[in-house]
């Protein structure tokens, strides 16, 4: 490990909710994939559907708010605040996402100093 990736400045607040949104939203898409997976190819139980299905119609829009007020309060560039909401679509985009903004310097502090 170099010397700039251990003394990287900490996240601000936005930032970090915004990776917690990304990640909670990644983890609600694998358990409704799990659920989906049981329900309609095991033929199991339908129960990880409807408990997922909640969860994360729920978490998608938290996050695409959270992405929305992310990218005003950051001032992300328009192109970075569409990829930000079109990476909740597919499933588990948000969280290599995330760690492609934290290296391009998008969840930088700098970036919210006037």
């Amino acid at each position: 490990m170099n010397a700039s990736a251990s003394h990287r400045a900490p996240l601000p607040v936005m930032a970090k909710v915004f990776v917690v949104a990304a990640c909670l939203e990644a983890l609600t898409w694998a358990g409704l994939l799990v659920g989906m997976f049981l329900k309609y190819v095991t033929e199991t139980t339908d129960v990880g559907v409807r408990i997922f299905g909640a969860l994360h119609g729920g978490m998608f829009l938290v996050y695409i708010v959270i992405a929305i007020t992310a990218a005003v309060i950051l001032r992300w560039r328009w192109w970075v605040a569409i990829l930000a909401l079109l990476a909740a679509i597919p499933p588990l985009v948000t969280v290599p996402l995330e760690m492609w903004m934290r290296r391009r310097g998008h969840l930088a502090a700098s970036r919210v100093s006037a």
